[in-house]
């Protein structure tokens, strides 16, 4: 019998698991494929958690792979001593499905383990959950969300103490805690009742909620120069960003926001998108339309778990997207600009991005006398330099972001934010609309400043088993064989992040190629997607110019993969 099916039978006959766990199973009996699917590995505990399809199985995620990921977490945290225990872990979670029972499975378990567990008592935006881990000062902080993913995803990050997704010193050891749990049945949950009467579980809210809402304010740099009358429509994509985005846009004075009745509430089903993802134009259908009717100057959507944001600018006849560099460069300016007029820009300030993420924010930085340091992707790694920083005194953190529409402001938040971001944002273009600008003209003001730049980033997604080892095969192929010339431009340089030492960033599974015009792509495997990802960047005299090279290259580029089998 092979592997997975032992696993399966293992499963579907053990007392331990609940009624509804052996029905599903049951269901699938004489189904080979999705037996296999389920079970032929298992959901890894990767350097930032947890993220897979909801189901039954050891390649799902279920209540047991909670279970079992947060004793190997507890396990850890026991390690460092009793003290730690005592600080506890809060806890957070999203509107997906079965994400307040995952949240209040892992703090039974910690409760269990004598760690006291401070649970926050509704679905919360990710970001919350960072500041809440530093103003309640944790040792460790859990997040389940499967942030942008569909809708039959879940997932479980894990945080330390300093408010930021763990790096592998400690994503390591509890990796290897959890190998060594060999039975399901070996971990047990505290009775709800007892561990709040133990105070090993504490029920959080309004408190966290009105402390990280004032601290967002704080970090507003302009308030009578700006036009508040901007009309703004937004979206929380039926996630966790409706109440706090909301919130904090009206305290601020924001009185013309209108939101996307459809995509207001929380709803695990995301009825109106395949995809709830705002990186994604599709995903701005409805606000496109209730733009046009309220005539709003930007569009603002926030995806499920609330830490990432999209943005559309009216251009006088429709709505343009700007991407995640565009963005991110946009904020850059607008915060060096305000920051410079007050005197505020300390003399040894940073702004970190990720290795794929473009140069247009470095260059306005170096204007302002600013260092801008690269870090491998996800926020997990830009906030890690900026936790580097704080205890070497090197650098002073001003802004983190990447090319996938997470930014950060401020220090007391350790991931990015997209409540942070929606104000700032709406800020900018309240500030920028009072000097005649729109979005689009500051973006072009800056490539006036510092040259055109275009991007033409793709993914190709490839599922299941066959999926993985294609992505490995593509992965393998362009390295052992790195283009020498592409689009008619050579390649004059190649840095592989798995053995380069040029950059003091660490290691990861990823390429970059520079061609002789600056002009740059890099290639990588998604670590949370079943995907292989593509970053296109180039430089022109015009927008055209570098639209059509980016164009070109991506071309090429899709050429070399798609002969790989």
């Amino acid at each position: 019998m092979s592997n997975y099916m032992e696993k399966y039978k293992e499963w579907l006959e053990n007392d331990f698991f609940d009624e509804s766990t052996t029905k599903e199973l049951e269901a699938i009996k004489g189904n080979e494929e999705e037996i296999k699917d389920r079970f032929y590995s298992e959901l890894n505990f990767g350097t930032a958690g947890l993220r897979g399809k909801i189901g039954a199985g050891t390649n799902r995620m279920n209540k047991y792979i909670i279970m079992r990921a947060t004793q190997g977490l507890a396990e850890v945290i026991k390690d460092h001593g009793k003290e730690e225990m005592q600080r506890g872990v809060a806890i957070a979670h999203d509107n997906r499905h079965f994400s307040d029972v995952f949240a209040k499975t892992a703090a039974l378990v910690l409760a269990q383990n004598g760690i006291k567990a401070y649970l926050f008592d509704s679905l919360k935006p990710t970001p919350e959950l960072s500041f809440a881990v530093r103003y309640l000062n944790c040792i460790s902080g859990i997040m389940v969300t499967a942030s942008h993913n569909p809708k039959d995803y879940n997932g479980y990050k894990v945080y330390w103490e300093e408010g930021s997704q763990i790096l592998d010193d400690i994503a390591f050891p509890i990796q290897e805690k959890i190998k060594d749990i060999k039975n399901f049945s070996d971990i047990t949950v505290m009775d709800e009742r007892k561990a709040i009467d133990n105070e090993l579980l504490i029920y959080i809210g309004k408190g966290i909620d009105n402390e990280y809402i004032g601290r967002v304010k704080s970090l507003s740099l302009r308030d009578e120069e700006v036009n508040k009358d901007i009309v703004i429509v937004y979206t929380p994509l039926n996630g966790t960003g409706n109440i706090p985005v909301r919130r904090v846009l009206r305290e601020r004075g924001f009185e013309n926001v209108h939101v996307v009745q459809e995509q207001e509430n929380p709803d695990p089903n995301f009825p109106t998108i395949d995809y709830p993802n705002p990186e994604d134009v599709r995903a701005f259908e409805y606000s496109i339309l209730l733009g046009k009717k309220v005539n709003a100057d930007i569009l603002i959507a926030t995806d499920p778990d609330c830490d990432r944001l999209a943005v559309m600018v009216y251009n006088g006849s429709e709505y343009v997207s700007l991407n995640g560099n565009q963005t991110g460069a946009i904020l850059i300016k607008y915060i060096l600009e305000a920051l410079d007029e007050k005197g505020q820009i300390p003399e040894n300030g940073v702004i970190v991005k990720s290795i794929v993420t473009g140069d247009l924010g470095e260059k306005i930085a170096k204007q302002y006398n600013v260092k801008t340091v690269e870090a491998l992707t996800g926020f997990k790694n830009i906030c890690g330099k900026e936790n580097e920083f704080e205890k070497s005194g090197e650098y002073s953190f001003l802004f983190g972001y990447e090319e996938s529409i997470g930014y950060v402001y401020g220090t007391f938040v350790r991931d990015k934010d997209a409540v942070i971001s929606s104000m700032l944002l709406a800020e900018a273009a309240g500030y920028y609309q009072t000097k005649g600008k729109s979005l689009l003209d500051v973006l072009e003001d800056i490539y006036q400043e510092v040259g055109y730049t275009s991007e033409g980033p793709f993914s190709l997604v490839l599922e299941g088993i066959e999926g993985k080892e294609r992505i490995k095969r593509m992965m393998v192929h362009v390295r052992e064989n790195p283009p020498k010339e592409v689009a008619g431009k050579q390649v004059v340089d190649v840095i592989d992040f798995l053995t380069q030492d040029k950059i003091d960033v660490g290691k990861t599974n990823a390429l970059k190629y520079t061609l002789d015009d600056g002009s740059w792509f890099a290639v990588r495997p998604s670590g949370t997607e079943p995907k292989i990802k593509v970053y296109v960047y180039t430089n022109g005299a015009t927008k055209v110019e570098s639209d059509k090279k980016a164009e070109a290259i991506q071309a090429d580029i899709r050429k070399i993969l798609d002969k790989i089998e």
